[in-house]
């Protein structure tokens, strides 16, 4: 028998003696990976961002709640750190409180690697004794950056300076940053495949859909840090339009103009942003500047001529038969 084929075996046989004595881990979900909480000082936002190159990973790893903490579990995942890490912090224990009690009450412990933010900036990760190298993670102030099966030891250090050096950006920009620092120092060492961006209030939400200020996830995508960025960067054009609508609703079209502009310029590939800012035009009495508008559109899509027609009957355009009619043809 030679050397290589020997050396398997005994890592086989040891992986299953490893298993055998702790028989939960058999049952729990990979999801070795890296990660980043993160808290910004300027408004109190919370945040989790990680990839890996494991199906659906922010199914998972990320967890979070405005006006309490957020964490992320990983490794040999135990999900439960999730829901009672900030169940815990939200009843007043601090994330370094929180953390030892899950920790201390879990036998598959030295496969788990665990970060916790509360809403103060307090932070506390655990990397396990036999999670795969590379494996280690590094706490700040308001920050922890964690990793396993990393291709070499460098990949939690640079996501550690990429959240300093990037210290200008909103949150969820930081974090995204932080995240392509960790890839182009190394990853993951079997590659890429899912990743996933969260980002909570620093005051509860009333309401459970509002809980989350920005919630997305790359399930399964050759180059998912990039194709998060490209979510995060249409989000944010969303949330221009989002404003634009409340602008409407207030009465005040200026307004509404400047965040639909704001959101086209972001996405101007977008056919639904220059509509709605056609209708924000015609609206307001400016039907002439809004004519080229719906016709460029309508070329892109007649759908939007048709869309046009059920606006009034719902309230949404407010304008005579006959200047509908001279959009429409």
């Amino acid at each position: 028998m030679n050397k290589y084929i020997l050396s398997l075996l005994l890592i086989s046989m040891s992986t299953a003696f490893s298993f055998s004595q702790n028989p939960e881990i058999k049952k729990d979900p990979f999801a070795h990976t890296f990660s980043i909480v993160a808290r910004d000082t300027a408004t109190g936002e919370m945040a989790v961002g990680v990839q890996s190159h494991w199906f659906s990973v922010g199914s998972l790893v990320s967890w979070g709640k405005s006006g309490v903490g957020v964490v992320a579990t990983q490794s040999f995942v135990n999900p439960a750190y999730g829901p009672k890490g900030l169940a815990l912090m939200e009843q007043g224990k601090t994330a370094d409180e929180a953390l030892e009690i899950l920790v201390n009450n879990d036998d598959g412990r030295a496969y788990r690697q665990v970060a916790f933010l509360d809403m103060e900036g307090n932070t506390a990760a655990y990397t396990g004794e036999n999670c795969v190298e590379a494996a280690s993670d590094i706490s700040g102030e308001n920050f922890s950056v964690q990793a396993n099966m990393m291709l070499n030891d460098k990949v939690v250090p640079a996501m550690a300076e990429a959240f300093y050096l990037n210290s200008k950006l909103p949150l969820a920009e930081r974090v995204v940053e932080v995240l392509r620092a960790a890839q182009k120092a190394g990853g993951d060492i079997r590659g890429k495949q899912s990743a996933a961006l969260i980002v909570v209030g620093p005051e509860k939400a009333e309401n459970p859909w509002e809980d989350k200020k920005i919630d997305l996830r790359v399930d399964d995508n050759p180059n998912p840090v990039e194709e998060l960025s490209r979510l995060l960067k249409t989000a944010r054009a969303y949330e221009f339009m989002n404003k634009g609508d409340l602008a409407v609703e207030e009465g005040n079209i200026d307004k509404a103009l400047k965040a639909y502009g704001t959101a086209e310029n972001m996405f101007p590939e977008n056919l639904e942003m220059k509509f709605w800012k056609a209708v924000a035009l015609a609206n307001s009495g400016r039907l002439e500047e809004a004519l080229p508008v719906f016709e460029e559109v309508f070329e892109e899509d007649e759908n939007w001529r048709e869309m046009l027609t059920r606006l009034p009957k719902a309230g949404l355009l407010n304008i005579s038969e006959e200047e509908i009619e001279e959009i429409i043809d």
